[in-house]
């Protein structure tokens, strides 16, 4: 594999775990719940897959446990949010915060060790060979090919399916929507349980895919970056897909640079420095927009 190649093969490893939790915080943006909590849930999706698989000694079922443990801890937000009407933001950040100390626990309680858990026995995801593909879109798991798949579902689901514009009818207007037999409850529900459904595969595929341990806070900021793409996209499933490609290749490239020699400490920054600017340029290219244009013939 060329040099080129190994590079766009990392930048697709990157991709995954924040295009597949972007895309759950997309889906609860179309329903009208703001989610900032993709980051605690992805990081409850990473240990619950090691402790599946560790377990099982089944990737595949860590998977599985990753996905409910995940879901299920999405249920804090969704009854937070939408039951109890209490404030999605302040509960995003509990939930990131939370989820970093549950996890350390239980690291120490479940495994009995401190910092990091990797075992030559822990089962992780195999690449799946697919030649005909090249060497760059070859070899990935099964989650890194479902990723891709899931943005062209929810690009017809929210554009062609009935319940995907019943979703999007009740985040744009959710007492019109219920004027007309919909219950926003129901939907909004569901919209933050599929965002913790895949909130959860993005943890399993970084501790599982990615590599295969897990250590403490592991997620290192992606569920915040994954909610940039959501911003950055326009909750829109590929142009979700397009931000969470960009910071994707911004990380491969800093484990590139580290590898020539970069501090450790500038090469992680590099994503967050393209979310920055890619925030800078976007809200600089909407404020232009807005701009009243002249009248044309007007005189002072």
């Amino acid at each position: 594999m060329s040099v080129d190649s190994a590079l766009f093969h990392s930048a697709l490893l990157a991709l995954t775990p924040i295009l597949l939790a972007a895309l759950g915080g997309a889906i609860c943006e179309r329903a009208g719940v703001f989610n900032i909590g993709l980051e605690g849930m992805m990081l409850i999706g990473c240990f619950s897959a090691v402790a599946g698989s560790w377990f099982t000694g089944s990737a595949w079922l860590g998977v599985l446990f990753g996905a409910l443990a995940s879901a299920a801890y999405a249920m804090i937000l969704a009854v937070g949010t939408i039951t109890l009407r209490g404030d999605a933001v302040v509960l995003g950040v509990a939930l990131n915060l939370l989820a970093v100390g549950l996890t350390g626990f239980l690291l120490r309680t479940v495994f009995g060790v401190q910092g990091t858990f990797s075992d030559p026995g822990l089962a992780g995801l195999d690449g799946i060979d697919l030649g005909f593909l090249g060497p760059v879109l070859s070899g990935h798991s099964a989650l890194v090919y479902l990723s891709w798949a899931a943005v062209a579902v929810a690009a017809v689901f929210l554009a062609r399916h009935p319940w995907g514009l019943r979703l999007r009818g009740v985040g744009e207007a959710p007492e019109a929507a219920a004027t007309l037999g919909v219950s926003p409850a129901k939907y909004q529900y569901a919209a933050v349980l599929t965002s913790g459904l895949l909130c959860g595969l993005a943890g399993a595929q970084l501790a599982l895919g990615n590599v295969t341990l897990f250590s403490e806070n592991m997620t290192a900021g992606r569920g915040w970056i994954a909610v940039v793409a959501v911003m950055l996209g326009r909750a829109l499933p590929v142009g979700v897909l397009l931000a969470a490609l960009l910071f994707g290749i911004a990380e491969a490239v800093g484990f590139r640079l580290q590898g020539n020699g970069l501090p450790q400490q500038a090469t992680d920054a590099a994503p967050y420095v393209v979310t920055l600017i890619a925030l800078f340029l976007t809200t600089a290219r909407r404020k232009r927009r807005k701009r009243p244009e002249p009248l044309v013939g007007a005189t002072s």
